[in-house]
């Protein structure tokens, strides 16, 4: 079988989005969304609008006041919020609950969540208006979860993928790539495609390793590439890699710094990292 073909099969492995999410996504992809009409589908379902409103609720967002409906979260937050709080809890619905040695579903969620809150305050330091953060902030999330068609579905495979990455110290896309002819960025981003996310955020997915595209102005990828990197450098959960990579040349002149500089550039987020924990716990 051809490696697109594997890939393809592989992919199609995997979940869609429940019937409500891909309303939610559908109806947004429109810029003259009707916000009754994605307040009328959110509140068809009620788990999401349970779990939506714990999230709006909590430290993360650090309302004054608290919100205590659907309708009042997309005034207050936003049409584009309110949809990436629906993919978010998706996604995280998918993590398996079963894995494989050396490679814990926790450990995973949270640098996934480090790396999504990592690429959001990187985001605004680029200066993308706030309502657009959370978009880097699902693509920070997904990043590696082509990772988790893997582990479920060739994790025998896999598993050695891990073990020779931990023990010989390299990446582990490389280690992939030797066994399966392609990594989890590549898959990552077909799953991505297959979800029906938008062009950039499925490009960020794909190239959050190795940036291949020559387009200059690519921010959520460069945010996602450094997001991924400080995260593992501050040890907020682990993925499988055990390497820390340099910014390539055109991330630094993304952000005019190294990844050193950048961190120190940051300062203190810890309790921007602790705040999303609420994420791991829906």
């Amino acid at each position: 079988m051809e490696l697109q073909e594997q890939l393809s099969a592989l992919v199609e492995e995997m979940p869609a989005f429940s019937g409500s999410v891909m309303r939610v996504m559908e109806l947004t992809s429109d810029i003259n969304c009707s916000p009754k009409e994605l307040v009328q589908v959110i509140d068809h379902d009620p788990v999401m609008t349970m779990k939506i409103l714990k999230l709006v609720n909590s430290a993360y967002f650090g309302l004054r006041n608290e919100i205590v409906s659907i309708k009042q979260g997309v005034v207050i937050l936003g049409i584009n919020t309110v949809k990436n709080l629906a993919v978010t809890i998706a996604a995280v619905g998918m993590l398996p609950r079963q894995t494989i040695a050396g490679f814990d579903s926790q450990e995973f969620l949270l640098h996934s969540l480090g790396t999504a809150t990592l690429a959001r305050l990187l985001s605004q330091k680029i200066g993308v208006p706030a309502r657009e953060a959370t978009d880097y902030f699902v693509a920070g999330l997904l990043h590696d979860f082509g990772k988790i068609m893997l582990v479920q579905f060739k994790p025998e495979e896999m598993q050695s993928a891990l073990q020779r990455a931990r023990e010989e110290e390299i990446e582990l896309y490389q280690t992939e790539k030797d066994i399966f002819g392609f990594d989890h960025s590549e898959a990552g981003g077909v799953l991505a495609e297959k979800w029906g996310l938008p062009a950039e955020l499925v490009l960020s997915i794909r190239e959050h390793h190795e940036p291949k595209s020559t387009e200059a102005d690519l921010p959520m990828r460069d945010c996602v590439l450094a997001a991924n990197q400080l995260s593992k450098k501050l040890e907020f959960g682990h993925s499988g890699n055990p390497v820390i990579a340099e910014l390539p040349t055109q991330v630094q002149a993304r952000f005019d710094n190294n990844l050193d500089g950048l961190l120190e550039e940051l300062g203190d987020v810890s309790e921007a990292l602790e705040s999303t924990r609420v994420f791991a716990s829906m």
